[in-house]
């Protein structure tokens, strides 16, 4: 006689096999999600590499183009290009997204900033270009529309590495999306949701996101560890007393 698994016996082996993927699953995940971030962080120790040698060429000074909107990924990272392994040249604004994938530019956990008017996952703090001054001056308004209503921080003015206060504790580059923890289900800006009258949302500090530090150190900070800037969010843009500050939470 043929021997066959019975009924009983095939319900076990199912049983036990759902088991073991409910185990190894959200093992799996987690794994792959601690891999994006590794590469981020590495993005952005080489971002922060190429800042270093932008500033070898001029002086020590960070990078200026007079653009009081320059903090944006998609305008700070043209006079960044030469020094990055992506090799593309400004055009109309315009970036090849296709090659931008899995470029330095790009977290791989950030599903936020795919489009070609964007396309780069960081941005570098406007303290960079303001004096301290400056920054205490400004607010949320005027980093979002500077164009328009530049307020304090309509004229920028370099400022080199010299000028930081504590270099491991001011945020240089960091990330613009929380990609890498969020409870929400989708990741939210610096801002978190943004309200009607460009008032910050109530999930502004959650999540987590990686920066590399003035002393070129990257590391993965949560929201709620970020000194809280003039509008009370983790914007590293906005940090009281700008170089001269903190960006970790006393």
């Amino acid at each position: 006689m043929k021997r066959a698994f019975t009924l009983i016996e095939l319900l076990v082996v199912i049983a036990i096999i759902a088991v073991l993927a409910a185990i190894l699953f959200p093992v799996f995940a987690q794994a792959k999600a601690a891999a994006k971030q590794s590469v981020c962080l590495s993005n952005l120790k080489q971002i922060g590499l190429a800042v270093s040698l932008y500033q070898g060429d001029y002086d020590d000074g960070y990078p200026n183009t007079g653009d009081p909107f320059f903090w944006v990924g998609r305008r700070m990272r043209w006079p960044l290009m030469p020094y990055l392994s992506i090799g593309q040249s400004q055009s109309s604004g315009s970036f090849n997204t296709t090659k931008a994938k899995g470029s330095l530019l790009l977290c791989p956990a950030d599903s936020q900033s795919g489009s070609a008017f964007d396309a780069t996952s960081y941005f570098i703090s406007a303290a960079s270009y303001h004096s301290p001054d400056q920054i205490n001056a400004m607010n949320l308004k005027n980093l979002i529309y500077q164009l328009k209503n530049p307020g304090a921080g309509g004229i920028c003015v370099t400022q080199t590495s010299s000028a930081v206060a504590n270099p491991g504790e001011k945020i240089l580059i960091s990330e613009y999306f929380n990609s890498h923890q969020h409870s929400a289900g989708a990741a939210v800006g610096i801002w978190g949701t943004l309200q009607t009258g460009l008032k910050p949302g109530t999930d502004r500090f959650s999540g987590r996101r990686n920066h590399t530090f003035s002393d070129g150190h990257a590391k993965s900070l949560t929201a709620a560890q970020q000194t809280p800037s003039a509008d009370d969010c983790p914007d590293a843009n906005l940090t009281p007393n700008g170089l001269m500050g903190s960006d970790l939470r006393q």
